[in-house]
């Protein structure tokens, strides 16, 4: 995975838990897609300094994931889900009885909204 998509879904998942400044500088950064001199020039910093701050943001969010894990999680459940869903419609496109084909519609769109 890109380092930016990993270190945007990690501030969304972990950056609550981020001092806020640490937040804004990350999301400053990787999701409006401020440059360093930017952000130093928003804050009033050197653009060392900001590079400093986003290094540590990042380094807290990739602790928090490798002591919790949640993003490799979603990231599985969402793989099995895609694997359940493509299963599902594999039955559907074999089998004519309307019934089963209704069930089996109604178990996909429930597990679409999970992804």
């Amino acid at each position: 995975m890109e380092k930016n998509v990993e270190v945007s879904m990690l501030c969304e998942i972990y950056g609550k838990l981020l001092t806020e400044k640490q937040y804004n500088f990350l999301n400053d950064y990787y999701n409006n897609d401020l440059s360093l001199s930017e952000i130093a020039e928003n804050e009033g910093i050197t653009r060392q300094a900001a590079r400093d701050n986003i290094k540590k943001g990042e380094h807290k969010l990739f602790e928090f994931e490798e002591k919790l894990g949640i993003m490799k999680r979603m990231i599985s459940q969402e793989e099995k889900i895609s694997e359940i869903l493509s299963e599902l419609t594999k039955i559907q496109t074999k089998f004519s009885d309307e019934q089963i084909a209704n069930i089996l519609e109604h178990i996909k769109q429930e597990l679409n909204y999970l992804v």
